[in-house]
C-alpha cells in the first residue's frame, strides 16, 4: 500500500515539474487542483518520515524509562515541559502525529500527548526563526503566536487530563497502545523499527493523501478574493485567514512567507488567527489525526482551539 502510493506520488510529480506536456490538457480548476494538492503532499512528506523514524526512535531504541524519568511527576509541570520539547525537534505539524502516536504508546496520558502535539508544530526553532524573518517583532504577531501557542496547547491538555484512552482514542489505536509491549519483545530492533515504520507509514499515508485532496477541491473552490474583502474588518478578518489557514494546509515551517503576502490587507490579529490556528487544525491535519483519535474528539478539538485562536487574534488586533 505505502509503496503503491508512494510510486504513484513520484511519477505524478515527474511528469508534472518535468514533463508539463502531460497535464496539458487539464485546464482551469482541475490543473489548480492537482498543483496543489500534490504540492501539499511533497511538501508533507519529509516530515512525516521525519515524524515517523523519531517515533521509531523513541518506541525501539531508548530505554523504557528514559523520558518518563526525567519528567516531573506533577501534571501541570509535565504538560508544561511536553509543550516546550518540541523546541528540541524541528518538527512541523505532519510529522508531529506519528511522534504523538509513540508517545502515548510509550505510556504518555492523550491528554500529555496533545500538549506536545499542538504546541510542537509552534514552538519549534524553525516555525519561530521563519516567522520572525518575515514579520519581525512588530503588530505582536510573533510573541502572539508563540504565546497562543503555548497556552492553547496546554489548555488542551488540561481539558483531556482525566480522559480514558477509549472516549478518546480510535478502538484500532487504543488496541496498539495495549498491545506494544508484547509484539515481539525478542525481535531485533532493527526488524522491529522496519515493521513500526511500515505499520506507521500505512496508517499515515492514505490520511495524507485524503487530506491533500480535500485542501486542494476546497482551494480551488473558495475564490480568495471573498477573503481579501473582508481584511479590514476586525472581527471577519480574523475569521477568514482562519478559514483560510483551514483550507491551503501548509506547514507551519514555512506558513508565515505563505501568509506575508496577505499582511498589507489583512490586520494583524488576522495573520495571528492563521499562524496559530493553521499548524493545530486543518484539513490536512484532521485526516492525519482521524487515524488516532475518534471524530467526536476531533470535533471537540477543533471548537476549543479555533474559539481560542479567534478570540486570540481578535485581542491583537484590538490591541495593536
Amino acid at each position: 500500500m505505502v509503496l503503491a502510493i508512494l510510486l504513484v506520488a513520484v511519477v505524478v510529480f515527474f511528469f508534472r515539474t518535468l514533463v508539463p506536456e502531460a497535464t496539458a490538457g487539464l485546464e482551469g480548476a482541475a490543473r489548480d487542483f492537482f498543483t496543489l494538492s500534490i504540492s501539499v503532499v511533497i511538501e508533507s512528506l519529509p516530515f512525516v518520515f521525519l515524524g515517523i523514524l523519531v517515533s521509531i526512535l523513541v518506541r525501539v531504541w531508548l530505554p523504557a524509562d528514559f523520558l518518563f524519568r526525567r519528567l516531573p511527576s506533577s501534571p501541570v509541570l509535565r504538560r508544561l515541559l511536553l509543550s516546550l520539547l518540541g523546541m528540541l525537534m524541528p518538527v512541523c505539524e505532519c510529522g508531529n502525529v506519528p511522534m504523538a502516536r509513540g508517545l502515548m504508546v510509550k505510556g504518555l496520558t492523550a491528554g500529555e500527548s496533545m500538549t506536545f502535539l499542538f504546541a510542537a508544530p509552534i514552538l519549534n526553532p524553525i516555525t519561530i526563526i521563519t516567522t520572525q524573518q518575515a514579520f519581525g517583532w512588530d503588530n505582536g504577531i510573533l510573541a502572539g503566536r508563540i504565546a497562543g501557542g503555548f497556552f492553547i496547547a496546554n489548555l488542551v491538555g488540561w481539558i483531556y487530563r482525566d480522559r480514558q484512552p477509549g472516549s478518546v482514542l480510535t478502538p484500532g489505536f487504543e488496541e496498539t497502545c495495549a498491545t506494544e509491549e508484547h509484539d515481539h519483545p525478542t525481535a531485533g530492533r532493527l526488524m522491529q523499527s522496519i515493521s513500526l515504520f511500515t505499520r506507521e507509514a500505512d496508517a499515515m499515508m492514505p490520511a495524507l493523501f485524503i487530506g491533500a485532496g480535500l485542501a486542494g477541491l476546497i482551494q480551488v473552490g473558495v475564490p480568495r478574493e471573498v477573503m481579501v474583502a473582508l481584511g479590514s474588518d476586525p472581527v471577519w478578518s480574523v475569521l477568514a485567514l482562519m478559514a483560510l489557514a483551514f483550507v491551503v494546509a501548509i506547514c507551519s515551517n514555512v506558513d508565515a512567507f505563505f501568509i506575508l503576502s496577505f499582511g498589507a490587507t489583512f490586520l494583524p490579529g488576522a495573520v495571528v488567527g492563521f499562524l496559530v490556528f493553521g499548524p493545530m487544525i486543518d484539513v490536512k491535519m484532521l485526516a492525519l489525526l482521524r487515524t488516532t483519535f475518534t471524530t467526536r474528539t476531533l470535533l471537540h478539538l477543533t471548537l476549543i482551539i479555533g474559539l481560542c485562536s479567534a478570540v486570540l487574534g481578535w485581542a491583537v488586533n484590538f490591541a495593536f
